[in-house]
Parts: C-alpha cells; structure tokens; sequence
C-alpha cells in the first residue's frame, strides 16, 4: 500500500494506488520522435525533468527545449510549474535520447502561470555529516521563486552515497502543531546507480500500525502520509530520491524519532572533531 514499482511505458505511468489524499504522482516516459499531451486538472504539478530533452508548452507559453542531463546523477534538473487546469504538450525531438519526467501533483485551488525553474535556480548543499551525510538539490521550496503563487507543493532531490543513511535520524511531519511540527504528505520517488544496486526504506509510525522495511530499486516510490521515514544506500551504490510534500502551509517543520534524535546532536561534536584533524 505504501511502496510500489512504477511502470515504465511510453506515455503518462501514474501511481497503481496511493495513500495520500493531497499529493498524486506520476512518471512521463517518452522514447525520440514521440508525444503526449496532458492536464493537470484539479492539481498543480511540478515537472521534473530526469533525463533527455523535449519540447514543451504549458497553457499559452511555449518553452522550446527543455531539459538536458543524460540521467539524474549527472547535474542539476530543468522543472517546471503548471497550475491547475492547465494543459501540456511534450514532444521529443527525433534524434534525442529517450525522455523522462517525475511529474509529482498536489490538490490546490490556484497558482502562478506556468514558469520554468532552470538549474541555476536550484539550490545544492549537504545535510548531517559522517555516515548519514548526503546532498540535496532544492527545486522549489519556501523562499524559492519569491512572487510566485504556490499552493502546496514542496520538490527536491537527495543524493545518498555508498552505505549512508538519508533523512536521518527519521522524522515526521504529521500534525499541525507549529513551531513543533507541521502536517506534511510526503513521497519519494528513487533511482539507483549502478541502476541494478538497491537500498532500503524504513517507514514506521509511533503506534505500530505501520513498521515496514522495503527494498529501494530504480523505478519505485515511497508514500508516506504520515509516519518516520529515512534511507540507506548499500555499500557500492548510490540512492537518489525525488521528495514532494504538501500540507496545509508551505513551512516545514519536523519531529525527529525520540528514541535516536540524539544522533543530530553530534553533528557540531563531529564537526568539531573534524576540523580539528585537518
């Protein structure tokens, strides 16, 4: 119910089941020389580029070539916006490598005219230290693209190298009680390099009724409507996952698993350590 395997057809492969009430999600695949012409309905939808180039046009603007990267693990993504009720055309040129897009949704009422979010926009950085190290790309998070009307989509990219742990410790964003923590869906869509490597997913929750461990492979995606979460990578590997969220607000807030948050507290001691020894 919460982790499944995406299809990989020609065309518009979205979610076989889906937990969550707010966030909807799927994959755009398109070999050279082929289509697709869409809606975004009643959600708005942020188009994530993972590979190739294709021509694209959102309602009245025509973007030309969007896109650019060979696969996610080599650069920053080219995404783009779309409001409710908006149309879309993809084409793919005939001598491009084959197209594909994560194209994560939230329920919303409105938003800004459809706009392009290139990668010089896109935020790079690092979170935790040591062994639960990893990078993240922001995409389109509070702050971002100042001006523009954003209902509830949140989107960005981590990078979990070789036997790290992500998102850790685990939290949860489940209830809406700010400062403390605030009521967030969340999803994560994984890729894998090499592409026959794997990782795992934890998903638990305080009370029990969800203590699952899956195995994270290319092509498969985590739904998460409430709940602690992280990731490891195997040794050997590297885990990327494309996470979307969507609450009530746009700001974030997080309550870290009781029984290991101590752990963040030693990143400033590691640091410390670290420096000192260089």
């Amino acid at each position: 119910m919460y982790f499944t395997n995406l299809k990989n057809a020609s065309g518009m492969n979205p979610l076989d089941t889906n937990p969550c009430n707010l966030l909807g999600f799927s994959k755009i695949s398109l070999a050279p020389g082929e289509s697709y012409e869409g809606n975004t309905g009643d959600r708005e939808a942020v188009l994530v580029v993972l590979n190739g180039v294709a021509g694209i046009a959102a309602g009245s603007v025509e973007f030309g070539a969007v896109g650019g990267r060979p696969n996610v693990f080599s650069g920053k993504p080219h995404s783009l916006y779309m409001p409710p009720n908006c149309a879309f055309t993809i084409s793919v040129p005939k001598d491009g490598i084959r197209f594909e897009a994560a194209l994560p949704m939230a329920k919303a009422e409105d938003g800004s005219a459809p706009f392009l979010i290139t990668p010089d926009d896109v935020e790079v950085g690092k979170w935790g230290i040591s062994n639960f190290s990893r990078k993240f790309h922001k995409i389109l998070t509070k702050g971002q693209q100042p001006g523009r009307l954003i209902g509830r989509l949140i989107v960005g990219e981590t990078f979990t190298p070789s036997g790290n742990w992500s998102t850790y410790p685990p939290h949860k964003h489940e209830v809406d009680d700010l400062p403390k923590e605030v009521f967030m869906e969340e999803m994560y869509y994984f890729r894998v390099s090499p592409a026959d490597g794997w990782g795992l997913a934890k998903y638990y929750t305080d009370d029990g009724s969800i203590d699952e461990a899956y195995t994270v492979k290319d092509d498969t995606i985590l739904m998460m409507p409430k709940g602690y979460h992280t990731v490891v990578s195997a040794p050997g590997y590297t885990t990327y996952y494309l996470w979307f969220l969507a609450g009530n607000t746009r700001t974030q807030a997080t309550v870290d698993d009781p029984n290991v948050g101590w752990v963040a507290r030693t990143v400033p001691v590691i640091q410390n350590i670290e420096e000192n020894l260089s």
